[in-house]
């Protein structure tokens, strides 16, 4: 028998099934978390914002493996899942709870009290996760392909703030002042990009594909 591919596609490395299968569990970890607002150091934060900016490193690793066209699938099919996963709070709050079951009221507060925030992070998401994207190719094609660890530097530099300023003023306009709001953009950007720097070595743990349009 003919171990010949004739055009099939090539089987996915581990890395690239980890990177994809943890950039989508992150992004649901994230809208989540991002209904929990902390203060860390002075700075008004959402507690997804320490585990948010790995997505866009996971991204990248993803663009590496599977080119342009490849990662922006990624990156639809995650906002798609991200919308299941609140239809599905939302199901699971309506249906009647158990006599036995006291935390109706709680449950429905965590899980499905916030809609508001929830969607301003799907949209802060996939908008910046495009704008990585485009970053990522620009560095590759325009730039150098050279130096993996600045084109991911390069990329997040750009999406991290832009996701920042979308999720803040979607979610909380109209509730605070400007100026909070522009100082929780700042917090979120600075520690986003601490994140990014930390998780950049990640890019590494893939080969880029040399048939892959970048």
């Amino acid at each position: 028998m003919s171990k010949k591919k004739s055009g099939l596609v090539p089987m996915l490395s581990l890395s690239a099934m980890l990177a994809i299968s943890m950039y989508v569990a992150f992004q649901i970890f994230s809208d989540i978390m991002a209904i929990k607002i902390t203060t860390v150091l002075g700075l008004t934060i959402p507690t997804a914002v320490f585990i948010y900016p790995l997505t866009f490193t996971l991204r990248d690793v993803i663009h590496k493996s599977l080119g342009k066209r490849g990662a922006k699938n990624i990156i639809f099919i995650s906002a798609i899942l991200n919308v299941v996963m609140v239809l599905l709070f939302q199901f699971s709050i309506m249906l009647p709870p158990a006599e036995s079951w006291g935390i109706q009221k709680e449950f429905s507060i965590v899980l499905g009290g916030v809609w508001r925030i929830v969607i301003a992070s799907i949209f802060a998401e996939m908008v910046s996760q495009l704008i990585d994207t485009e970053a990522y190719s620009f560095f590759v094609n325009k730039i150098t392909r050279k130096h993996q660890w600045l084109r991911v530097l390069f990329s997040n530099f750009f999406a991290s703030p832009v996701d920042s300023f979308i999720f803040i003023f979607f979610a909380f306009y109209g509730t605070l002042p400007v100026s909070v709001l522009l100082s929780m953009v700042l917090g979120q950007t600075l520690v986003k990009w601490a994140v990014s720097l930390i998780s950049t070595p990640l890019v590494y743990v893939t080969k880029e594909k040399e048939n892959v349009i970048m």
